[in-house]
């Protein structure tokens, strides 16, 4: 049988003057772990507009400011934006990211501190070393049995390892201003859909009023008619405008399903009807607010401080390549009992401990190291041109969105005159009718106007709330009650 003093590794009293030798190590190395190398991140400059083209002057205040419930003054849309910010699978997906991202930030900010693992291992062997690894002349059979603990610590001389922290941090904060531009996105889209269903509504009421109003012109044109008083042109003409009118009906209950269950998949929900009985879209005028300065929306609107916080992590990839150049030191450490009987593991008497310092660094890579500098180098400048063109289509959506807002509202007035006064000669053609004055082929002459030109109204209304939304989503949404 094999004696404790062949199997026992590194046994015996600890010697200070090791002690004195590891701690002056571990000093040192924390000493030089002053400075990372690679840029320091700085925000890119942009050339900011003092206004946006279409607003007439700068305001401090923004519609952005404001909580999205006071934006579209309806109750029944703020139920189904706070249901849709609750269930909707998109924006729960981008949670999901959002605690990936946190986890990975967790692993890299992990590399800071000693890894420590424990170990153990029970062998037997015939003229074999310790764990069965090669020969060990002069012993024909023999246990061992071995516990341990080993600590490794990689002391960040140049800042490999803080960069790596910074690039991983970076990532999470872009994973967060991502699922905030899905919720915004998401209440826009509900607002759009609820407004555009609103619109749908107003114009299939049109839809049955004419076709109600034409059908009672083809019965009087075919009494006319069987009286010998009225034209086959008038019975026709009247006829044509029914079939017209009662054929739009259809189409605009197949546009009305079709965005219930749109609505209902941004809810979360299987696809279905959508209440808003009650709702009057004829007097949804959206509201008069500034937009603000262009300066904050580069601190507001999520798509670019999302792009930002890629180039920060672009960035720190950059000093993580640099680090690569440099040698690395690790520390080491051993703790533990070596002995061919597990009694005296047991009891205590066969220590093994064991403490070193390693430094290795690349001699000669073929290459490998540089072009993986210049790669990083390349995915910065990337992510610096990403930033400034995500901050350039920024201020053009507002700029859109608030020259739509100010167009659409002139439309709407103008369309608003013209509605009002075919209804008036609709009323006068009528007045006249019942008088003798005129025939009832004028009054049809007026409605056929009159209907076309009420959903041509509608549509105008509808583009004109939905500029208000775009505008909302476009300055970076409102603020977020439930975000610190």
């Amino acid at each position: 049988m094999a004696t404790r003093e062949e199997f026992n590794v590194g046994g015996g009293t600890r010697h200070p003057s090791a002690v004195v030798w590891f701690q002056g190590a571990v000093y040192g190395a924390l000493l030089l772990a002053g400075c990372a190398v690679g840029p320091n991140y700085h925000r890119p400059a942009l050339t900011v507009p003092g206004t946006f083209r279409g607003e007439a002057a700068a305001a401090t205040n923004s519609l952005a400011d404001l909580p999205w419930w006071q934006v579209f003054h309806d109750p029944r849309l703020e139920a189904l934006i706070r249901e849709a910010i609750t269930n909707n699978y998109d924006l729960r997906i981008a949670t999901t990211r959002v605690e990936q991202a946190r986890a990975l930030a967790a692993q890299a900010r992990a590399q800071f501190f000693p890894q420590i693992n424990y170990g153990a291992l029970a062998a037997r062997g015939k003229n074999v070393a310790p764990g069965g690894n090669g020969a060990f002349p002069g012993i024909v059979t023999g246990n061992v049995f071995v516990g341990d603990l080993n600590a490794s610590w990689e002391i960040d001389l140049w800042g490999r390892i803080r960069r790596l922290n910074e690039s991983a941090r970076a990532q999470f904060f872009a994973s967060e201003e991502a699922r905030r531009g899905v919720r915004i996105s998401i209440i826009a889209e509900v607002a759009q859909g609820y407004f555009h269903l609103l619109a749908l509504d107003w114009q299939l009421a049109i839809a049955h009023a004419a076709t109600n109003s034409f059908g009672e012109s083809l019965r009087l044109f075919r009494e006319r008619l069987a009286g010998g008083t009225a034209s086959k042109l008038e019975t026709s003409s009247a006829e044509a405008l029914l079939d017209s009118a009662a054929a739009t009906i259809p189409d605009f209950r197949r546009q009305i399903a079709g965005v219930e269950n749109e609505i209902s998949v941004l809810l979360g929900r299987n696809p279905g009807p959508i209440p808003r009985a009650g709702s009057d879209f004829e007097n949804q005028w959206p509201p008069d607010v500034p937009a603000g300065l262009p300066s904050a929306l580069l601190k507001r609107r999520p798509d670019i401080r999302e792009a930002e916080q890629a180039l920060r992590s672009a960035n720190a990839q950059v000093g993580v390549a640099a680090a690569d150049f440099l040698p690395r030191l690790s520390l080491t450490g051993l703790l533990g009992q070596v002995s061919p009987e597990l009694s005296m593991i047991t009891a205590g008497g066969a220590n093994a401990w064991g403490v070193a310092a390693n430094l290795a660094g690349p001699l000669f890579q073929g290459g490998q190291l540089r072009a993986q500098y210049r790669q990083a180098k390349a995915a910065r400048d990337e992510a610096a041109l990403q930033y400034h063109a995500t901050a350039l289509n920024a201020f053009q959506e507002v700029s859109n969105a608030l020259i739509g807002r100010e167009e659409l509202a002139e439309s709407r007035r103008a369309l608003s005159r013209a509605v009002a006064a075919y209804q008036e000669a609709t009323r006068i053609a009528l007045e006249r009718y019942r008088r003798g004055q005129s025939s009832y082929y004028e009054v049809l002459q007026e409605q056929q106007q009159l209907f076309p030109a009420e959903n041509t109204l509608a549509q105008t209304q509808l583009n004109q709330l939905t500029a208000i939304v775009q505008l909302y989503r476009a300055l970076g949404g409102g603020w977020e009650p439930d975000q610190p």
